[in-house]
């Protein structure tokens, strides 16, 4: 009972966060998601908790799918080409570790997403601004 309650504070805390957050911030949440949901699934094969591991690396995929497929290509960018090629061998990589019940390979996913978490959390105000006024001036135009 206890951790139900507490489980659904945490899905209320999480829908407030999300309503209030701009796109950037959704991203940053995605990813911890993502790395969180990882660190999970690790837990489970210690315990040995087949069915946890599942679940928490399907999530984490999930996750990655998602930022992989949001990617923006209508702006041609060898960064985009690259986090999409990144994000699907993440994918793969999970799924290995699903198969092969590795921890290692988890953590070298988690490796891997750390550095583009802490790059996407480290771009300045005034850029994001701009990048959502590009944004809005593209979606204005084709209408």
């Amino acid at each position: 009972m206890f951790k139900r309650g507490i489980n659904a504070y945490q899905k209320g805390n999480i829908k407030q966060q999300i309503a209030q957050a701009d796109p950037h911030q959704i991203t940053l949440m995605l990813m911890q998601g993502a790395i969180d949901k990882m660190a999970y699934a690790k837990g489970c094969m210690e315990r040995k908790d087949f069915e946890g591991k599942s679940v928490h690396l399907s999530k984490a995929s999930a996750i990655i799918v998602n930022l992989r497929d949001t990617l923006d290509f209508t702006v041609e960018s060898e960064v985009t080409d690259n986090l999409f090629a990144l994000y699907d061998f993440m994918v793969n990589r999970l799924t290995d570790a699903h198969v092969q019940n590795s921890q290692s390979i988890i953590d070298e996913v988690i490796g891997l997403m750390l550095p583009i978490k802490t790059a996407w959390a480290s771009i300045p105000e005034d850029a994001k601004q701009e990048a959502y006024e590009l944004q809005r001036q593209k979606q204005q135009s084709a209408v």
